[in-house]
């Protein structure tokens, strides 16, 4: 790929694709991964490529509620490994909870693969010191983020085929979930489940935003940024939530973009 200018309006959207070039050329990803992505490019255009106010509220909705849970857990598919492993590896840190690889086109080679990367990703935080503002041991704190998903040992019920599989020790036993890019039929599942979801999704209208305990309607790389500073600085804890309030909001946001035109 060619060298990017650092001034280039669109530096962070290249970059992000050819991230999602090189792993699915590595057999990291689905083969509707970049369809995936490009329809989220989409809605994050009418975002403005910003976090908006509500959004924040949500990230630190989110927050509050992972550190108020028993048993949290993230979980992670291929694009959010490649575009924000590193961010959510650190909130896994602060919150010490574990990440689980979960797949929708599953195959033992691409959860082994991005366990891998998951792994490199975990060696690279801890290496890289504590973000601003972290008291504690880092390098213990980042060590002890485990690693999930090669169990196979859990089935979320409700699902059918390689879609029910998950870890025993992770979702299955879990009692909140943030999924970043989740699909509709799982976070259906696991709400009928009496988990809270917490979901990080563009479309407002999808059935993941639609129906999650809490959404935070952003680009996933951008958000788990915001997530890691308010696991470090967040003192809240968890509100009677309007979730349908924020996806109006971000409808709103992107109808005003519409009639700038």
């Amino acid at each position: 790929m060619a060298k990017i200018s650092e001034s280039h309006p669109r530096r962070d959207s290249l970059l992000a694709r050819q991230k999602l070039v090189d792993a699915a050329e590595r057999g990291l990803l689905a083969e509707s991964a970049m369809i995936a992505h490009g329809r989220g490019e989409a809605y994050d255009y009418l975002l403005g490529e910003q976090t908006t106010e509500s959004s924040l509220l949500a990230i630190r909705e989110v927050v509050a509620r992972l550190r108020a849970a028993a048993r949290p857990v993230i979980s992670v598919n291929g694009n959010t490994v490649v575009l924000a492993g590193e961010n959510l590896i650190r909130v896994a840190a602060v919150i010490q909870c574990p990440i689980e690889v979960n797949l929708y086109y599953r195959s033992p080679e691409r959860v082994a693969g991005l366990l891998s990367l998951l792994s490199k990703q975990r060696e690279e935080v801890r290496n890289k010191g504590a973000p601003e503002g972290y008291t504690g041991d880092w390098f213990d704190a980042v060590g002890s983020v485990r690693l999930m998903g090669a169990e196979e040992d859990g089935r979320i019920e409700g699902l059918l085929g390689p879609r029910s599989i998950c870890s025993a020790e992770g979702i299955g036993s879990a009692d909140t979930v943030l999924i970043p890019l989740e699909d509709g039929d799982r976070c259906e599942a696991l709400i009928d489940l009496g988990k809270e979801v917490l979901v990080i999704d563009l479309n407002p209208l999808s059935r993941t935003s639609m129906m999650a305990s809490v959404t935070i309607v952003d680009e996933v790389a951008r958000a788990s940024e915001a997530l890691v500073r308010e696991t470090i600085t967040g003192q809240s804890g968890p509100t009677q939530w309007d979730n349908q309030r924020v996806l109006r909001d971000a409808l709103d946001t992107m109808a005003g973009a519409l009639e700038r035109v």
